[in-house]
């Protein structure tokens, strides 16, 4: 077997009506679905939920779950909040510049633009409190190769010392140089 795509990747919001308007107003993203019983088809539980599709393009699906009977959201407080994110791709820097503006201008906090040197990106939140990143590529076909090229290494390195490799520090340095 070998995966296709991903079908959806679900995530809890705290109001499945203000997500989905939120995603629409600020993402362009059209409600495609949605689906609500009150016991959890796979487990049984009585367990109330609004479980609701969002169309990220290309074939991708962000999905919520309202789950009104369920303790209070939370986050691992061991996991700091930049690293759990949903990252979308948009088509230019300009875009990217031109979403952080709208974003900004309608009261959303916004970091960035951030530049990775492969991909430039701004950061905020969502309703939910879900990190959300939108990234625009700028690589060339150069940077990508060398990074393809040192991604084992790097990883058994990372694997033996659990400390950054230096394979790749030049993206953060801005000193590309093709090899």
């Amino acid at each position: 077997m070998k995966i296709e795509r991903i079908h959806h990747v679900a995530y809890r919001c705290l109001d499945a009506k203000t997500t989905v308007e939120w995603y629409q107003k600020h993402l362009g993203m059209d409600f495609v679905l949605a689906i609500a019983e009150d016991k959890v088809p796979s487990t049984k539980a009585d367990d109330p939920y609004m479980h609701l599709f969002l169309d990220a393009g290309q074939g991708n699906v962000l999905a919520f779950f309202e789950l009104p009977t369920a303790k209070p959201m939370g986050r691992d407080e061991n996991t700091p909040a930049w690293v759990q994110h949903i990252a979308f791709k948009v088509g230019s820097v300009a875009e990217l510049e031109s979403k952080k503006a709208e974003l900004e201008a309608a009261g959303i906090e916004v970091i960035g633009v951030t530049d990775h040197t492969i991909f430039k990106s701004i950061y905020f939140f969502d309703p939910n409190g879900h990190r959300i990143e939108l990234a625009a590529d700028v690589g060339t076909p150069e940077m990508y190769a060398k990074l393809d090229a040192c991604k084992w290494e790097m990883l058994e390195e990372w694997s033996r010392t659990k400390r950054a490799p230096k394979q790749a520090a030049w993206m953060h340095e801005k000193e590309f140089h093709p090899a």
